[in-house]
């Protein structure tokens, strides 16, 4: 049976390339600790040794949109177009070419109806900046097979808390149960508290910091527990309106267990906290 090595979370910020790529006269003050964190992060999956990747992310809009929005989609294209023509132009993100894997999707598809979560499907999916990101942060080289699966965060009404969690354990049993002897990592990213286009969109820190600090603990001990009692869709939104994005890090507590972070980061980037996880699993070498 296939081998999950490592699970990963993480925000996506779409400005890391270009604020680490700068001459450095242009450059933030943060932009080498930032680096710094990212190298650090990036080491994580490297030391797994993955053979492939499920990464979860969520379509910023630019190809779903509200006529038509899945709560939940699984690609399963032999490659992947990556970036849109805003993302080159606002964030400098590179257009990419995307290795896909075929056989894994379509058992992960299965399994994952069996497990009473209906998926809907692509085999034309073009990915865009949520799944881009890490692999600019995490796999650089883009030398590895990708299965993305998308998640509803932003066209209400959105599934609870609990069902993104639930997925979360579906997905690794589906992984573990999938016939073959590779090794699989999960990536997933989302958003702490964050505000697009609101009030509260550059402030010194994120919109709320102290819901910040909160997640990054309950995420650091895998408090699954505290997640799912206290976050619901009305807290998210008093947090920052764009902050559902957590829903995707209650996700991927749910692939690793869940139990504390093996790995744990952060770097308050003044209107919004970054933060990066990994868990191995039991027995893993580290």
């Amino acid at each position: 049976m296939a081998k999950l090595v490592a699970t990963l979370a993480s925000t996506h910020h779409p400005f890391y390339l270009k604020a680490t790529t700068a001459a450095s006269e242009d450059q933030i003050p943060q932009a080498a600790e930032w680096k710094r964190k990212i190298e650090a992060y990036r080491e994580t999956l490297t030391r797994a040794e993955p053979d492939i990747l499920v990464m979860i992310g969520s379509d910023h809009f630019h190809q779903i949109f509200l006529d038509n929005y899945p709560q939940f989609l699984i690609g399963k294209a032999p490659a992947y177009d990556a970036t849109f023509y805003n993302e080159e132009r606002e964030f400098g993100l590179p257009r990419y070419r995307l290795s896909g894997d075929e056989d894994l999707p379509r058992f992960l598809h299965q399994s994952l109806l069996d497990q009473n979560f209906d998926f809907a499907f692509s085999n034309e999916l073009k990915i865009d900046h949520s799944i881009v990101c890490p692999i600019i942060t995490l796999r650089p080289q883009n030398d590895l097979p990708i299965v993305p699966i998308y998640t509803n965060i932003f066209a209400p009404p959105l599934p609870a808390p609990r069902r993104f969690f639930d997925l979360g354990r579906a997905i690794r049993r589906a992984i573990e149960a999938y016939p073959s002897d590779k090794k699989i990592a999960a990536i997933g990213t989302g958003h702490l508290s964050l505000e697009l286009g609101g009030p509260r969109q550059f402030m010194e820190t994120g919109p709320d910091p102290a819901f910040d600090r909160q997640a990054i603990e309950w995420l650091r001990t895998g408090d699954a527990d505290a997640i799912l009692g206290s976050v619901t869709h009305a807290s998210l939104d008093r947090s920052g309106n764009a902050t559902h994005g957590f829903l995707n890090f209650i996700l991927m507590l749910g692939v690793a267990g869940p139990e504390e972070a093996d790995y744990a980061d952060h770097l308050d980037l003044f209107h919004t906290m970054e933060a990066y996880f990994t868990w191995y699993p039991e027995g893993f070498a580290q």
